[in-house]
């Protein structure tokens, strides 16, 4: 056992050193006598000796500063001090001889070192300085020229007292240290052979470590450190663990507290481990943390297969009915608390029985392992897949929205209807799905959890009864909003397939002289039947379903044509630049560079002139992953411009790494800009920004001249607003530059 706090070794250095600076003061003392005696009792002729006294007191106070703690556990430091002993006897004695009192000043002297050497050294050498004592003093009294024999003796008698006291109590303290030393060894003899390893730390260091930790955690006791500490807690349990030991610190003393977390072994391994806390900083004799380290691994393991064997299906591995019932309880009250919502789905396999009647059991329980590995694989780590008997399977989600609910249905049907091969058979499956879901409304507890997997059951009866391999949804509102989703998806798919999505354009001007100098493409729906949609109706559903990448592709490509046409047909307009928007979703394409490739060679439009805009939130999303995409696209030749610019959170250091040539400024603060001081002292200072980072910068949503003028003067050189232009068609704007270039020259090559 080690204990850093207490350590045996650490405990005899620091009396040696403390009891070094008390043998420098005894020394102080005896000289300090020394140069009164010489003053005042010493002849003239011999007052030379205050000098060497006095030079003696400045090297012994002196020698008070030194760090005697580096020098007393050095093995040669015992003799050291013995021989300073007998040379402070040997310089009292060879004082005392001339000193006219030699009789008295002698024993003085004599029994303060000789209580020094026996209380710092032992029995041992306090006997000898004893004898020593006794043998200068007899010496001395031969010297005088009278003796007061009774005196003497007096004195003799004294000192050989003084002695043997000192001895006895050398010995009581050796004896008391062998005590304490035996029960540490026993305290630790039970350490090493108990189920837990003990360790104890305060703010930055651990003070005490038990041996055991070697055989429950396989660490070296005496080197592990706060760092290993944290290093051996697994990262998912290390924020709990932290919180815990704070709530320790902040409960005061006493404060105890039991954690269950992952340890790492020394060879790697992870295991459970059974942390109990106390807090004793503000014991003064232990003034740290106790925590009690057991390593509970085989015993969460039993637990865990007797849940098992309790709460799984035995076919499929898969949780049963009861595990089931038991989460949509606690499910259901948690959420009836918290305005929350919990979903059912029921599915049944559809003429299941015909594989066991033609294949046999043994076929169909092989079956449903693999379907159920299949549905597994489908859901989300949250949602719970259970079987609840024969071809009927259950998914209880939580949080999850009328679409997010019908996705994951289409995902199981999906997954069902794949190929399962049985022996030389490939066999295909499909489902009945019923939806039901729970408001938050509805009273919680045993009855609620049953209704919703009975509403589930009728809602899966009905898709069946509707012709199988479908899914119902058992709340008649729920189901239209769900079958309207679907046909929205439908519609838009429709749409792109035929053509019906074209591009409106938004004129960018020079703000000093209000040149165009590009144009935003912006995506329009032209519905057969509903008009001209705005991006606002269908974005966002195609954001969900994905047919924003193929949407934005097209967006893309026809943009690049038709602005590439207007370069050829336009004089003066070359440089006329296009903006367009890339979605999250599409950023997120791996092919992403190549679509971009292909609208740039199709068109042929000179790729500087072809400026992409992503928000500002998608930036900060992966930055490594953003940075490598980025700097991908710029070298296809094209410009990167920052949409919706001071909305988002990214850092200027952030903003660095990325390859950006132009930030747009958002409507919102253009709005404000005349009478909020906030919003003008923002679109400066992305302003002063783009100067520093050499970006050009662009204001949204300009409706005034005086925010022309006002924009102007902070420095923004590009402007975009329905003062300048509203969106138009193609050939709307088309007419709109081929104006606004025969009304002055273009510039050779626009800087935006």
């Amino acid at each position: 056992m080690v204990m850093r706090w207490a350590d045996g070794e650490d405990s005899r250095v620091s009396h040696l050193s403390r009891q070094i600076r008390l043998n420098l003061w005894v020394y102080a003392a005896l000289t300090v006598m020394g140069l009164v005696r010489v003053a005042f009792a010493w002849p003239d002729g011999r007052q030379w000796a205050l000098f060497p006294l006095g030079a003696g007191l400045v090297v012994l106070l002196g020698a008070q500063l030194l760090r005697w703690e580096s020098f007393s556990g050095r093995p040669w430091m015992p003799r050291a001090i013995v021989a300073t002993y007998s040379a402070a006897m040997l310089s009292q004695f060879l004082f005392c001889l001339p000193d006219p009192d030699a009789e008295l000043l002698f024993p003085t002297g004599a029994v303060m070192i000789t209580v020094a050497a026996a209380t710092t050294l032992g029995s041992r050498v306090g006997v000898g300085l004893g004898v020593a004592a006794l043998a200068g003093f007899v010496a001395i009294l031969f010297t005088q020229p009278s003796v007061d024999v009774a005196l003497s003796t007096s004195i003799a008698a004294v000192l050989a007292a003084i002695a043997g006291l000192c001895v006895l109590t050398a010995n009581n303290r050796r004896h008391h240290l062998r005590q304490r030393r035996a029960a540490e060894r026993r305290s630790a003899a039970l350490m090493e052979n108990g189920s837990d390893a003990v360790l104890a730390f305060d703010q930055g260091e651990i003070r005490y470590v038990s041996s055991s930790i070697g055989r429950v955690l396989g660490r070296d006791a005496d080197t592990l450190t706060i760092a290993d500490l944290a290093d051996m807690t697994h990262p998912d349990d290390l924020e709990r663990v932290t919180g815990f030991l704070a709530g320790l610190r902040a409960g005061g003393i006493g404060a105890t507290g039991t954690l269950e977390s992952r340890t790492q072994h020394q060879n790697g391994t992870w295991m459970d481990t059974e942390v109990t806390g106390t807090n004793h900083l503000d014991d003064p004799d232990i003034q740290a943390i106790i925590l009690s380290v057991r390593d509970v691994s085989t015993q969460k393991a039993l637990r865990a297969e007797l849940i098992r064997q309790a709460f799984e299906d035995a076919v499929t591995g898969l949780p049963n009915r009861a595990l089931l019932l038991d989460r949509v309880v606690t499910a259901v009250r948690r959420h009836a608390r918290t305005a929350g919502r919990v979903s059912l789905l029921l599915i049944d396999l559809d003429d299941f029985k015909k594989i066991n009647d033609t294949l046999g059991h043994m076929a169909g329980d092989e079956f449903l392992r693999v379907v159920a590995q299949r549905m597994a694989a489908a859901v989300r780590p949250s949602d719970t897949l259970a079987r609840l008997g024969g071809d009927e399977f259950a998914v209880f989600v939580e949080e999850l929205d009328d679409l997010g609910l019908h996705t994951l249905a289409e995902r199981l049907l999906a997954e069902i209807k794949l190929p399962v091969r049985i022996g030389t058979s490939d066999l295909i499956g499909t489902a009945s799905i019923g939806i039901a879901t729970l408001k938050s409304t509805q009273d919680a507890g045993v009855d609620a959890a049953n209704d919703l997997m009975r509403d589930a059951d009728l809602a899966m009866y009905a898709a069946k009864v509707a012709g199988r391999d479908r899914i119902a949804v058992f709340d008649p509102s729920m189901y239209m909003a769900a079958v309207k989703e679907a046909d929205d998806r439908v519609e838009l798919e429709r749409g792109l397939a035929e053509n019906e999505f074209v591009v409106n354009y938004q004129p960018i001007v020079d703000l000093p002289s209000g040149l165009v100098t590009g144009v935003e493409a912006l995506a329009r729906w032209q519905h057969p039947t509903r008009g001209l949609v705005s991006p606002d109706a269908f974005i966002p559903q195609a954001e969900r379903t994905g047919l924003i990448v193929p949407l934005g592709a097209h967006i893309l490509r026809v943009a690049c044509l038709e602005v590439a046409s207007w370069h050829r047909d336009i004089p003066g307009a070359e440089s006329v630049r296009v903006s367009i928007n890339l979605s999250a979703r599409q950023f997120q394409e791996p092919d992403l560079v190549d679509t971009v490739r292909d609208a740039l060679a199709d068109s042929g439009i000179r790729p500087h002139l072809v400026v992409l805009e992503i928000t500002e939130s998608l930036l900060m999303k992966d930055v490594d992953a953003t940075v490598v995409t980025l700097n991908e696209l710029r070298d296809l030749g094209v410009q990167i411009a920052v949409d919706d610019f001071g909305t988002g959170y990214s850092s200027l250091s952030y903003l660095r790494r990325f390859p950006i040539d132009i930030l747009k400024i958002d409507k919102a603060f253009i709005d404000g800009i005349m009478h909020d001081s906030e919003d003008a002292t923002l679109a400066e200072a992305v302003v002063g920004l783009g100067k520093a980072l050499r970006m050009s910068t662009v204001a949204e949503g300009i409706e005034h001249a005086g925010q022309q003028e006002m924009l102007t003067e902070l420095g923004v050189t590009y402007g975009q607003g329905y003062l300048f232009a509203r969106p138009g068609s193609a050939d709307e704007i088309a007419q709109f530059v081929r104006e606004a270039y025969n009304k002055e020259t273009g510039p050779s090559d626009n800087p935006m």
